[in-house]
Order: structure tokens, then C-alpha cells, then sequence
């Protein structure tokens, strides 16, 4: 029969063997947090904002698109892009209808409460285009306090545009996708256009013969965009991303995707996000 000194030793090593099992563990709880290689995530974009990312062909192309995919690629990482309206994009990822969201989303402190995003991968501006005719009256931001002006609904261009006119102003017309905007300004029916300087000047581009000007005003932040995921994900896709895009910038990739879309234009409005600014 066990005295109460040997069945105080017999149990007190039962529970250190107990408590040290979790240990052996360890490696598969690590193993959680990396994406999995075999599944195809899906990217749901507004694709409606050329060059960054636009239909083509029914398919999802532009900047944003390519360098999205090659940090992908780097990380043997599947994705299939999905065209939606940008103003539900943030819930849809949320939701987990979608697992990463593109659209030339800028980062901001507000939109980091409920969503979170990768480093940045690209730098632009808002910029103010108008037809060349009213130019001596439009030379500033300020010059819009009274004026009609479309934006996209929810984008950055319709935020301080609310900032200046005040958020219930009826000469701020609001519209689905940069391209509804860009044709309210061509048939009269606003003085101007404000948005991201990267679609602004790539439609100055295509469009010559509506002779078109533009203006940056000096209050314009340099904004950066990045691509966003559901806020608290920790299954390592954001991390992934993050990795991928470091990839490609070291090996030149990035520089060459840059290049395509934008020739050798490294400043301004159309500049990659710096390592700097990360």
C-alpha cells in the first residue's frame, strides 16, 4: 500500500508529463498562420479606375492588378479577381465574401479601424481636371467652394470634397465609378472632377481632343494606397502579401510593372510608394 509521500510523487509527475504535452504541439500551432497554397483566393476590385485596375477583355487588368499578382506568385499563391462595386467592398471582405480588397484604396487612420492593409505599394494625390476654358477661374482648390464638382461616392475626392463644401451640398455629385464622373464633366452637367491623380491624368491622356486641364493644389496630401483584408485576420495571407511585395521590389519586379503602366515617371503624382514611405 502507497504512502501518502509516494502518491504526492506518483501524481505530481503525472501532471508535469500533463503540462508539457501542449510544447509538442507548438510547430503545428505556427503552421496555422501560413496561407494555404492549395486554396484560390478571391480579390474583389472596382475595376473601373484605368490605368490602376479596369476591364479588359472581361478580365480585371491595370497596375494594381499585375503587382498584386506577381507578389502573389512570389509566395505560390492562387487568386481570382472579381469585379464589384467599390462601395461594398470593404463589408464584402469583412463578411468573408472576399479575402483581399484592390481598388487604389487609400490608407487612412479611419478606414484602419475596421479594415487591415498591406504595406503600400503605390503613392498618388488628388488632382482637380476641368475643361481648359474655365481654367482662369478654376486655379486652386478653394476655387471649388461654390462650384459643381462629380467625385466617386465614398472615395477620397468625395471626402474633402465634403471637407470644403460641407457633407450635405447638393453641387457635389456623387457617382458610381470615375468614368460616370468624368462624362457628367464632359456634358456639362459639373465644373469639375477631383480624384486620384493616377485615373485624372491617365484619362487627360486618352481623351486630347476634350482639351482638358488640371490642377494639383498644394493642401493635396500625398495619399497611399494599399490593399486591405478583413480586420483581425490571422491566418498569415495579409503577411504573405506583405512579403510577396517586398519580393518583387528587390528583384526588380516592381520596377519593371511600374515602367509598363507609367514609362520611367518616378515623381509627383504617380510615384511607387517608397521603401521609406513604409
Amino acid at each position: 500500500m502507497l504512502n501518502k509521500t509516494a502518491l504526492f510523487g506518483i501524481l505530481s509527475a503525472l501532471l508535469l508529463g500533463a503540462c508539457s504535452e501542449p510544447q509538442q504541439s507548438a510547430p503545428a500551432a505556427s503552421a496555422a498562420h501560413s496561407p494555404n497554397t492549395d486554396k484560390t483566393y478571391i480579390v474583389a476590385t472596382d475595376a473601373s479606375y484605368a490605368p490602376m485596375e479596369y476591364m479588359e477583355n472581361d478580365q480585371v487588368v491595370g497596375f494594381s492588378r499585375d503587382i498584386l499578382d506577381a507578389a502573389a506568385k512570389s509566395q505560390n499563391l492562387k487568386l481570382d479577381f472579381v469585379n464589384a462595386p467599390f462601395e461594398g467592398l470593404f463589408a464584402n471582405v469583412n463578411k468573408g465574401d472576399s479575402d483581399i480588397a484592390l481598388a487604389s484604396i487609400t490608407i487612412t487612420d479611419e478606414r484602419k479601424q475596421q479594415l487591415d492593409f498591406s504595406e503600400p505599394y503605390f503613392e498618388a494625390t488628388q488632382m482637380i481636371v476641368f475643361n481648359e476654358g474655365a481654367g482662369k477661374n478654376i486655379q486652386s482648390f478653394a476655387d471649388l467652394k461654390t462650384r459643381s464638382v462629380s467625385v466617386q461616392a465614398a472615395t477620397s475626392g468625395d471626402l474633402i470634397m465634403q471637407d470644403l463644401q460641407g457633407k450635405q451640398s447638393t453641387q457635389i455629385k456623387r457617382f458610381e465609378n470615375m468614368p460616370l464622373a468624368f462624362k457628367e464633366l464632359q456634358t456639362g452637367g459639373a465644373d469639375a472632377v477631383v480624384g486620384d491623380s493616377s485615373v485624372v491624368e491617365h484619362y487627360v491622356q486618352q481623351n486630347p481632343d476634350a482639351k482638358l486641364a488640371t490642377v494639383i493644389d498644394p493642401s493635396f496630401v500625398k495619399e497611399q494606397y494599399g490593399f486591405a483584408f478583413r480586420k483581425g485576420r490571422d491566418d498569415g495571407l495579409r503577411e504573405a502579401v506583405n512579403k510577396g511585395l517586398a519580393h518583387i521590389r528587390n528583384d526588380g519586379t516592381y520596377a519593371q510593372i511600374h515602367a509598363k503602366w507609367f514609362g520611367n515617371k518616378q515623381d509627383g503624382a504617380s510615384a511607387p510608394a517608397s521603401a521609406a514611405s513604409q
